[in-house]
Order: structure tokens, then C-alpha cells, then sequence
């Protein structure tokens, strides 16, 4: 890299571990050492998922949340979503105290086609096209291993700017932060996952993030403006606890560090928020350089004494690998203070079944014995996602003139009933006017739209049935097309009207040609139902906004879902969720309450939730969800003024942060205590 500073001292170190050296049969074995340091690196991993250790008392918070992502300025998901959120609800409520949380989380800068950030003197310009205007805070270096395994001292700029009531600290470096794509970049990678033109992938971005913010602690608890308490959100700072609790007792160790800063950093309770945990940041070839690069010197000490907590499997029993792989998770998982996912079911979940917590679920279930790990439903302002004057005005004026999409609440249903005959107007022009088509929605793809508009005498007798989710596996758009088909065959010759399902999203095209093969499919069944189905593949935030609107249920058949705010957001809008009965879906969606959920759900084939005797009836998820989904339709056809009361219920819900009761009051008692 032009202008690097090559550090030969480390680079005549011998104290690195072997390139490679994952790529041949190898043992770790732990001996009792004599060195104290050794010794409590050893202990460290038990100690933690114990909760062995003290939780400061009267703390104030004046904490840093870590994100790779935030809905602010770099949004993929609900990782985003809660990065953004968390902190402004927990500032809007005890900034007043003294006390608050700031995000730190890399400036991104460059074009992947998709998103854009970039620079305008001391303005950023933010991939969510939010604009903050920055301060130069620090500027220091960073070591790490380029491609050629030789040590760099990258250069780090830190920035510091304020949106609403949250402090930002964002962190510039053009070579691991650059989003311009390599040539080789894979096609579902985008954003800040993206593998940028410097060859820099996702897991080597993260680990670069996590040391970088090490080392600016370590700079600031010098000028004690340190954090005193971290919330790191999912793998990205996966990499953390190891910075801060082992290396500093190395450092110490070998006289490169006091015991007084090596103490101050060890007591920062580092908080892990998990997400879905088939996410972990692995690097099966570059095990050893993102190891050297983030220990240093001490990297062969550290390895060969981080010890994890006794369990059941042997893919785990060293705190910074998974067998022989570098996992960017790991070190959270066994050292972090505590460990939060984001709801109590998968909580369960992951605790439980291998599937759901993958290599971890051991450990998991260890710290859930032991009350170091919890689940928090996530928040989602209530304000973002109900309808609204200024949201609907927008969908009105970027759909022409003729549509009149109206505001409506739970107390106001029949304008909900108006917007699905202004939907299915919509819907039909689209099919009808590729010029209109490519003007409001020219990036999505659509498969055979027709126009239904002249056959609807009565849009109210109708169920409008939407899935607007990412085309991806987990979200089962598979389980949904089967369940669409099984019901078409089932009721073509009853005399209803047959519904509307629009269903898409952006993602996968075997996905989407899975859809397309399900319109065809009933073609052949019922020409009417096959006109009514609405395949496409994209995404428009308008168009999403004006299914919700008009939906009466949502399809939600995923195959996992660690929280879910798509329900939340469905809800919102008077669309009834129909979903499996995972994860989040568990704990906000109440069955025929206010949605509707799989009385029984199975993982690998495994029956997980439900009593034994629907699950022997029912054998699988995928005749499961086709019972759930008949039921709703049912319900529809046949108890409209129970679907209306269950319409209003669902709007009534609020997931808001900051309701009595809620996930602010649950961080807020973690943070201050170390318990929920």
C-alpha cells in the first residue's frame, strides 16, 4: 500500500503462529502453567460464562454500541435497524442523567452500484443518504498483515459527528473501509459486506474493525475519555473480548504494558448482541494472518493458552477458533460479560438445538444456566412503521396523480378496505403499461402481471395475501408456494373468490423462478387463481409500502427468525402475519389473537415447539404452515368481524423501545446491573 509504514521488529518476531498452520493435524493441549498471566488467560473463558466476575457498581453509562451496519448510514438489515435505534431511544430517555451511548462504526466510502457514501469536505454523505457533518477526533495506527503476511501500520482517522440525539464516532480507512467492488466480488454481496477492489472480503474488514477500536480505547483511556461499558452488535466485533481481555495480560506480561491501563481496559463489560448465529465471520485460509494481525507478538502465547470453558464439543475448545478455522464470533461468545439475542424464543432455540445455535449452542446453554446470556426482543419505533400523513403522501406522489392512498388506524379499517381497491388498481396499470411500469418500479422484475382490476367487482370480499421478504432459503418461499398450491387445489371449485397473492422480493433468481413455476402451476389448476398471483424480484421501497398497505395477511413461513421486524411492520399496517412458529415470531405474534402461527414447528426434522401429538399429525413445517395458512384464509371468508377485531389488535401492538416494560427498560437494567 503506498505510503506504509512496514514495522520490522514484528515482522522478525517469533512469536507468530505458523502460516497455515490450520491446514495440518493439530492439538492444542493445556497444561497448568506456572505463569499467573498464562494461567488466568486459561481461566478467563469459564470465568466469563460463569459471571464470575464483578459488574461495576453505580455505573453511569457513557457507552460505545459497535456495528458494522446502522440504518442511519449503512443499512443491510435489522442489524442496522437496532444499531441505530437502541441508542437513540436509550439517549432520548437518560441523556438528561449524564448518561448515553454513542455508535462507532466505519466510514464507508465508494460506489458498489447498489450503495454510495463518500466525502464532501467534513461532511459525509451516508449509503442511507442521511448527511452528518464530522469533527476530526484522533488519528493513529493500526498493525495488521497485508496479503504478503508482513506487518502495516495502517493509518486510522477518527471522526466524531451528531445525528438527533446520538453521538457517532466513525472510523476512516481507505483500504479496509473502501466499498468500491473487487471484480470477484460475489453477486449477493453488497454494502459494507462487500469484497472492495483492494481484495479486502467482510471477515478481514471486521477483524480490522475490532482492532482498530481496541486501539483507539487504548489511546483514549490515556486521555481517560474512555468508553465504560461496549455493546458490540452480532460477529462483526466478534473479535473484541479477545482484544481486551487477553491481550492486555499479555502485554502486561511481557512489560508492554502497565498493570494500570491493562486494568482499566480488562474492565470494560463488553456486551455481545447476537443475531442470527448462522452468521459468524469464518476464514478458513486466513486463520493465522487475522490472528497474527490482531495479537501481535503475542499471538502463539494467547492461542496457546485461551482455553475454552469445558463442554460437550470438540470443535470448541479453544476460544479463537472453531476447529481450525478463525471464527470471528468466537471470542464474544466465550468472553464477552454477557451475551444478549434478540428474543427469548431463539434464546431457547439456540440453547437447545444444534441447528439453531450451531457450534455454540454448548456454550450458550452453559451461559443461559449461569444468567450471562439473555433475550431482548428488539424495539422498533412504532412512529417509523404505522401509516402516516407524510409516508402516504410520498406513496401518493410517486405513484401519480390518480392514486389516493389514505391514512388509516386501527379506528379507521375501511380506509385499509380503500387502499386495497387503490392497490389493485396499481397493480393492474403496472401489468397493463410498461412505460408506467418502468418508471415507478424499473429495476424489478415482474413475471406475467395481469390486469385484475376489471374482475374485482369487490375488493373487500378478497383477501390481498403478500410476502415481501428477501429471496433467500431462510425466509421459505418454498414452504409458502407449496402451501399456496395446496390450498388452490383444495378450494378451486368452492365458490370463493380466489385470493391475491403478491409475492417477491430482492434476492435469489432460483427463488423467484420457484415463484414463477408456482403461477404457472396453477394455471393449469384455475386460470382465475393464476391471474391473481403476482410474482416479481426486486425491491422498491414504495411498492413494498403499498402492498403493506393493502395486505390483509403476510406470509411468513421462515425457517428461522432470530427476532423479525418485518411482522412488526406488517402489523402495523392491519396485515396479519401468518408464521412459523420460530424465533421472534414466537414472542410477538400472538396465534389467532392478533396473527397466526404453525401450531408446531421442527428443525432438522426434529419437533422443537407444539405438543407431540399435533407434531405426529403433522409431521413437518411444510404441512404445518399449509394448515396455518388455511386457517387464516378461512377465517377471512367465513369470521370477517373476528379478522377485522384481529386487524385492530395487531395495529394496537406497539414495539416501540421506550413502552413501559420494553427493551429499553431490559438494556437499561443490563447495562446498570448485569441482569435483566
Amino acid at each position: 500500500m503506498p505510503g506504509a509504514k512496514i514495522n520490522s521488529d514484528i515482522l522478525q518476531s517469533t512469536t507468530l503462529l505458523p502460516s497455515n498452520f490450520n491446514k495440518k493435524k493439530f492439538t492444542v493441549t493445556y497444561t497448568i502453567p506456572v505463569n499467573p498471566y498464562a494461567l488466568e488467560i486459561q481461566n478467563l473463558s469459564k470465568a466469563q460464562c460463569f459471571g464470575k466476575l464483578t459488574w461495576p457498581k453505580g455505573l453511569k453509562v457513557n457507552g460505545w454500541m459497535l456495528s458494522a451496519e446502522t440504518a442511519t448510514f449503512m443499512k443491510a438489515g435489522g442489524l442496522g435497524m437496532i444499531a441505530s435505534e437502541l441508542p437513540e431511544a436509550f439517549n432520548r430517555r437518560f441523556a438528561s442523567l449524564g448518561e448515553h451511548l454513542t455508535v462507532v462504526t466505519p466510514l464507508y466510502l465508494g460506489d458498489t452500484g447498489k450503495k454510495k457514501a463518500f466525502l464532501d469536505g467534513m461532511v459525509y454523505h451516508g449509503a442511507e443518504h442521511k448527511n452528518i457533518e464530522l469533527q476530526h477526533l484522533k488519528t493513529f495506527n493500526v498493525a495488521f498483515m497485508n496479503f504478503q503476511e508482513k506487518f502495516v501500520e495502517y493509518k486510522v482517522e477518527a471522526y466524531t459527528g451528531r445525528c438527533e440525539n446520538t453521538c457517532y464516532i466513525f472510523l476512516q480507512n481507505d483500504h479496509f473501509f473502501l466499498i468500491d467492488p473487487h471484480k470477484n466480488n460475489p453477486p449477493a454481496q453488497d454494502g459494507c459486506y462487500i469484497m472492495n477492489k483492494n481484495g479486502v472480503n467482510e471477515v478481514e474488514r471486521f477483524a480490522f474493525f475490532s482492532k482498530a477500536v481496541y486501539e483507539l480505547i487504548r489511546v483514549l483511556v490515556k486521555d481517560n475519555n474512555a468508553p465504560n461499558i461496549i455493546i458490540a452488535n452480532d460477529w462483526h466485533s466478534g473479535a473484541l473480548s479477545g482484544l481486551m481481555k487477553y491481550l492486555p495480560v499479555a502485554l502486561v506480561d511481557k512489560g508492554l504494558m502497565n498493570e494500570t491501563e491493562a486494568d482499566a481496559i480488562r474492565a470494560v463489560p463488553i456486551i455481545h448482541i447476537a443475531h442470527h448465529l448462522g452468521y459468524q465471520g469464518w476464514d478458513y485460509n486466513n486463520t493465522a494472518r487475522l490472528l497474527n494481525s490482531l495479537y501481535g507478538e503475542q499471538t502463539a502465547f494467547i492461542f496457546k493458552n485461551a482455553k475454552a470453558i469445558k463442554n460437550s464439543n470438540t470443535r470448541t475448545t479453544n476460544t479463537l477458533i472453531v476447529h481450525d478455522c478463525y471464527n470471528q464470533a468466537s471470542c464474544n461468545f466465550h468472553l464477552a460479560d454477557r451475551v444478549v439475542t434478540v428474543s427469548k424464543n431463539y434464546l431457547e432455540e439456540v440453547s437447545k438445538e444444534l441447528g439453531f445455535g450451531h457450534d455454540f449452542r454448548d456454550i450458550l446453554k452453559i451461559r443461559k444456566d449461569h444468567r450471562t446470556f439473555f433475550g431482548i426482543v428488539n424495539g422498533y419505533d412504532k412512529n417509523l412503521i404505522s401509516p402516516n400523513p407524510d409516508k402516504i403522501k410520498s406513496i401518493n406522489d410517486f405513484f401519480g396523480s390518480e392514486f389516493n392512498f389514505k391514512i388509516f388506524d386501527e379506528n379507521s379499517l375501511t380506509d385499509k378496505q380503500h387502499n386495497k381497491a387503490e392497490f389493485i388498481r396499481l397493480i393492474s396499470k403496472i401489468a397493463d403499461n410498461p412505460e408506467y411500469k418502468n418508471k415507478v418500479i424499473p429495476l424489478i422484475e415482474t413475471y406475467h402481471f395481469e390486469n385484475i382490476d376489471k374482475n374485482l367487482r369487490d375488493v373487500s370480499k378478497v383477501p390481498v395475501v403478500c410476502a415481501t421478504s428477501r429471496l433467500v432459503e431462510q425466509k421459505g418461499y418454498d414452504i409458502a408456494a407449496q402451501s399456496i398450491l395446496e390450498w388452490i387445489k383444495k378450494y378451486s371449485e368452492s365458490g370463493l373468490e380466489m385470493p391475491v397473492f403478491v409475492l417477491g422480493g430482492a434476492g435469489n433468481i432460483e427463488l423467484f423462478e420457484m415463484l414463477t413455476a408456482l403461477k404457472d402451476n396453477v394455471a393449469k389448476i384455475n386460470k382465475t387463481a393464476a391471474q391473481r398471483i403476482f410474482v416479481f424480484r426486486g425491491y422498491k421501497d414504495q411498492f413494498a409500502y403499498a402492498i403493506q398497505l393493502s395486505a390483509d395477511l403476510y406470509l411468513m413461513p421462515s425457517r428461522f427468525e432470530p427476532c423479525g421486524l418485518t411482522q412488526m411492520e406488517a402489523m402495523a399496517k392491519g396485515a396479519l402475519p401468518v408464521a412459523m412458529s420460530t424465533g421472534g415470531l414466537v414472542d410477538t405474534i400472538d396465534d389467532k389473537i392478533d396473527g397466526f402461527r404453525t401450531e408446531v414447528f421442527f428443525s432438522d426434522g426434529r419437533h422443537v415447539y407444539g405438543n407431540n401429538a399435533l407434531a405426529r399429525r403433522l409431521k413437518n413445517n411444510e404441512n404445518a404452515y399449509t394448515k396455518t395458512l388455511e386457517d387464516a384464509l378461512l377465517t377471512f371468508y367465513e369470521m370477517p368481524n373476528f379478522l377485522a377485531a384481529m386487524q385492530k389488535r395487531a395495529m394496537q401492538k406497539n414495539f416501540s423501545w421506550d413502552v413501559p416494560g420494553g427493551p429499553l427498560e431490559k438494556y437499561d437494567a443490563l447495562l446498570h446491573t448485569g441482569h435483566i
